[in-house]
């Protein structure tokens, strides 16, 4: 079974063990390290699923970044400060362009009024876009109108990491880089790196066929231990990919 909780334990360990580093997405903008992974989490659904994996990560002298969307099944505002409190960097997982319907202006000024609201419970200094794959409106193209760095913000991952350099990997679509099963979680890579699994991520990094720096990006709704959610969310994302390729082809 891939996965899981226990696979992200062993895939956390063998990164360790192959000698990366771990950072925040603000610690690599900042002061980024040679050998270096970048431990990003879109925390889309499931909040509880995030504590769980941010204890993990503490437990092991991990430090990861955990953006949150401001929507009832991600905005957990007690499990945002306990993560907060375990070490780990608290971002904005922004959707506004899609929830204003394309409306710039009203969707800038929900964007600040959200982050606003985001810094009442923790610093946030970087931003990540949601997908939104079922809306025709992409996050991102807020940022052809106004700066975000105008509101304190001092970088998104999509725009503000050069990726020629830095390996990117998203477990989007209950895959490894799937391309057919996301439709914006995407960057323009410098790399041809197939992964097939998290087994086989685990090889590569072992045996030393990883780049030195690389941008992991977990959803922690995917991630169970237990059958019957693990069952339902490998049932749940195969479906949602066939509407994504659906998506995508039109």
């Amino acid at each position: 079974m891939d996965f899981t909780i226990t696979i992200y334990r062993r895939l956390l360990d063998s990164l360790q063990t192959s000698g990366y580093a771990f950072e925040t997405v603000e610690g690599f903008l900042r002061v980024p390290r040679e050998k270096t992974v970048v431990l990003r989490h879109d925390v889309d659904k499931l909040p509880a699923n995030a504590l769980r994996m941010a204890r993990l990560e503490q437990d092991a002298g991990i430090g990861a970044s955990y953006y949150f969307r401001t929507v009832s099944v991600s905005w957990d505002e007690t499990i945002i400060r306990k993560i907060a409190g375990l070490g780990h960097e608290i971002g904005y997982h922004y959707e506004n362009l899609a929830t204003c319907k394309g409306d710039m202006e009203q969707a800038f000024a929900d964007f600040q009024a959200n982050l606003a609201r985001m810094r009442n419970i923790a610093p946030v200094s970087t931003i990540c876009m949601h997908g939104s794959p079922l809306s025709r409106h992409d996050n991102q193209d807020l940022w052809k109108f106004y700066d975000y760095r105008e509101s304190g913000i001092i970088g998104e991952p999509y725009f503000d990491v050069d990726y020629t350099k830095v390996f990117y990997i998203t477990d989007t679509g209950r895959m490894w880089n799937n391309s057919s099963a996301s439709i914006r979680d995407r960057v323009a890579s410098g790399f041809d790196i197939p992964v097939r699994s998290t087994a086989h991520l685990m090889d590569l990094a072992v045996r030393g066929k990883l780049p030195d720096q690389v941008m992991i990006t977990i959803h922690p709704q995917r991630w169970h231990d237990r059958p019957w959610p693990w069952a339902r969310e490998l049932v749940w994302q195969n479906t949602k990919n066939v509407v994504k390729r659906f998506v995508r082809f039109f």
